[in-house]
């Protein structure tokens, strides 16, 4: 029997898109809030527009080979300014609130239809229901939550950032496992990628992979395809899950 019903959030429980002009929009508020915090870039916003669009893209290889998530201050320092001559003790303290602006305010963010819904029907159901996230920074995934009104409904929260560890690793399914005290056969996952949900659920053994279509995240998951990592399901809208589970434990 399906008991908990756990969720990626970008992709999943909204969409990103980077609208033109929108990086170098971010690009300018960077330097901005850096020179509020009194540390001055000899950079114009194209140029850094450009280096961070590299850089993060390099991190993101890192990470997705490695399976590790940095901190933020590291992050910062060794990859996403790198050559500014900013170390990671400079960056400490708003390493933070770098990352937050990262995820929050550079992509633009639009809520999935049906949230609400969706997790007033699964607690109804007496699901359990958390967050395992890859996300740079510790503070956006509580604050999408609140804003979504989804705070209360949580009963994990499991974050790359805090964690140490991304999807697709099995280790970071476990920190889920441990925090709900069930096993993962009583365990669901929705999620929009191949390449960290479909794959992270697999090794992590779960009863149930549930992906929602998001066709902004095809090119990343191009190397995945045919290759063997199919979902149980595949859905358009958060509000089929519901359903789906009822179905699967009657089934049980």
């Amino acid at each position: 029997m399906i008991k908990a019903v756990l969720f990626d959030l970008g992709g999943t429980l909204h969409t990103s898109s980077s609208p033109e002009g929108r990086s170098l929009w971010f690009a300018r508020r960077l330097l901005d809030r850096l020179e509020d915090y009194g540390i001055s870039l000899n950079v114009q916003p194209q140029e850094l527009d450009r280096q961070l669009r590299e850089n993060s893209e390099q991190y993101k290889h890192w990470s997705e080979e490695s399976l590790r998530e940095l901190p933020a201050e590291q992050i910062w320092s060794e990859y996403f300014l790198r050559g500014q001559g900013l170390s990671r003790q400079q960056l400490a303290p708003i390493a933070e609130e770098l990352s937050f602006l990262y995820d929050y305010e550079r992509p633009r963010v639009m809520r999935r239809p049906h949230l609400t819904e969706t997790f007033e029907a699964l607690a109804a159901m007496g699901m359990k229901t958390g967050i395992i996230s890859n996300i740079i920074s510790r503070s956006v995934v509580p604050h999408f939550l609140a804003e979504y009104g989804l705070s209360g409904y949580m009963s994990c929260q499991i974050l790359s950032c805090e964690a140490g560890i991304r999807k697709p690793s099995a280790d970071i399914f476990r920190l889920a496992e441990q925090a709900l005290g069930l096993p993962p056969e009583e365990l669901a996952y929705v999620g929009d990628t191949i390449s960290r949900d479909v794959r992270g659920v697999r090794n992590a053994g779960w009863r149930l992979m549930i992906q929602i279509q998001n066709p902004g995240i095809a090119h990343r998951d191009a190397a995945f395809v045919g290759k063997g990592y199919e979902p149980d399901y595949r859905i358009g809208d958060l509000l089929e899950i519901p359903a789906i589970i009822e179905k699967e434990n009657r089934l049980a």
